[in-house]
């Protein structure tokens, strides 16, 4: 008896649980992986950008090396390192003793010179009336052959005097403009408004310097308000550097500071450092920094607060 009765509930019980598992894995209640949000975006054109990174320095946009086309002593030297200067103002003076003398001695020449000439034409005119009066006589028959080519010879020796003469008036004058030069070249003057970035001499001091080639480097006038990054860039990266390019700039001075810059030069010819085995093959690239991007860095009180020489990446 209690064996039926428990089958009567059991079979209804398990009749149910079957109904209910079939309706459930139908439904998806069960039996199923469970699902996975996805984020949907739609498709939009977007930048991307390529970072090429380089090591380099920085340097003014614009510098001029100042060297003497004279030699001598320095006598006066009216600037220090990092003095703001104006352009024509005095720099250095070189001791103008010898230039002077050099001067003094080219207008002795020019006068002598002149005087010479003047003497040579007195002698010309003479030779001259001389030869036209014996020319006369010679067509005349009344002298010989031989006094008439003796005139002629004097007449042409006067001339050439003349003409020598000449030459060294113009040589002496030559050489007086050559003599005035050198000693206004014992004043040099600051090319530019700027910065003296470099002072590499000092009062009392020696240089050399000539009119042929560059002589003792002295100081270098820089303008500090636009300055760039002077960069080597690997030979597997320079095709992909383009005039105009954008770039950020970290300054070893200014951590956790960005500026910015432009690519405004890229070398033609590539550099090469290292041994033959271990040979590194580098591009110069030029950037400028553009002076905005460190505006409140000068608004701080730092009139030029990128410096040359500075390490930047």
């Amino acid at each position: 008896m209690k064996n039926t009765r428990l089958l009567k509930i059991l079979v209804p019980a398990v009749v149910v649980l079957i109904a209910f598992a079939i309706i459930g894995q139908k439904a998806g209640w069960f039996g199923k992986a469970a699902a996975v949000k996805v984020a949907v975006e739609n498709a939009q054109k977007r930048t991307i950008t390529e970072t090429i990174t380089a090591n380099g320095k920085i340097q003014p946009e614009k510098e001029v090396k100042i060297t003497p086309d004279v030699s001598g002593e320095i006598v006066e030297l009216t600037v220090k390192e990092g003095d703001h200067v104006e352009k024509g103002q005095l720099l250095i003076r070189i001791k103008p003793d010898v230039y002077i003398s050099q001067k003094d001695r080219s207008m002795a020449a020019i006068s002598s010179a002149r005087a010479r000439l003047a003497q040579a034409e007195a002698q010309f005119i003479q030779a001259e009336l001389s030869f036209n009066r014996t020319k006369q006589l010679y067509s005349e028959e009344t002298i010989s052959k031989s006094e008439y080519e003796q005139a002629e010879a004097s007449y042409s020796v006067a001339k050439a005097e003349v003409d020598a003469a000449k030459f060294s008036v113009v040589s002496a004058e030559a050489s007086l403009k050559e003599a005035n030069e050198n000693l206004v070249k014992t004043s040099i003057y600051a090319p530019m408004t700027g910065t003296v970035s470099m002072l590499l001499v000092e009062l009392g001091e020696r240089v050399a310097g000539t009119g042929m080639m560059a002589g003792t480097e002295m100081l270098r006038v820089a303008d500090l308000s636009r300055m760039e990054a002077q960069v080597e860039v690997n030979e597997n990266d320079i095709p992909r550097v383009k005039l105009g390019d954008t770039a950020t700039i970290e300054v070893d001075a200014y951590v956790d500071y960005k500026f910015k810059g432009v690519v405004t030069e890229i070398a033609n010819s590539a550099k090469t450092t290292g041994v033959s085995a271990d040979q590194v093959t580098n591009f110069d690239v030029k950037i400028l920094v553009l002076p905005e991007s460190y505006k409140d860095l000068t608004d701080k009180g730092t009139v030029h607060p990128l410096r040359p020489g500075m390490s930047a990446t």
